[in-house]
């Protein structure tokens, strides 16, 4: 699987404590963070899932490296998801820490933004 930068890459620059890095994986936005994803930190990971001007948005949440989420970035999630679903697309979570994941289910979340276990399984079909 080879990531290469899109044409139109975007890197966000750490926000106080979060990152997220947008690649491309054929034809599907990855956006990689690392760090936590709170009230503080949340334009960067909302930047990063901007879909404007997509087509059917594919869109894979890498966050391996996340070690945090507060109810401000559920909300992110959230409506980015709305938003890619409105476009025809789709969004994933992959590879949730344990307790980002924990914090997802808690709330719900996993039971309508699909998440899986791996980058390699949120970018197949």
């Amino acid at each position: 699987m080879a990531e290469e930068p899109m044409t139109d890459a975007k890197q966000a620059m750490p926000s106080g404590q979060l990152s997220a890095v947008v690649t491309a994986d054929e034809g599907t936005r990855v956006v990689t963070v690392a760090g936590e994803i709170d009230y503080d930190t949340g334009n960067t990971l909302r930047e990063a899932l901007d879909i404007s001007g997509m087509h059917h948005p594919r869109v894979v949440v890498d966050m391996h490296q996340a070690t945090f989420i507060d109810s401000s970035g559920i909300n992110i999630l959230i409506a980015a998801h709305h938003t890619i679903s409105k476009a025809g697309g789709w969004l994933r979570l992959a590879a949730p820490t344990t307790t980002v994941m924990r914090t997802l289910s808690l709330v719900g979340v996993d039971a309508f933004i699909d998440c899986r276990e791996t980058l390699t399984q949120a970018l197949g079909d």
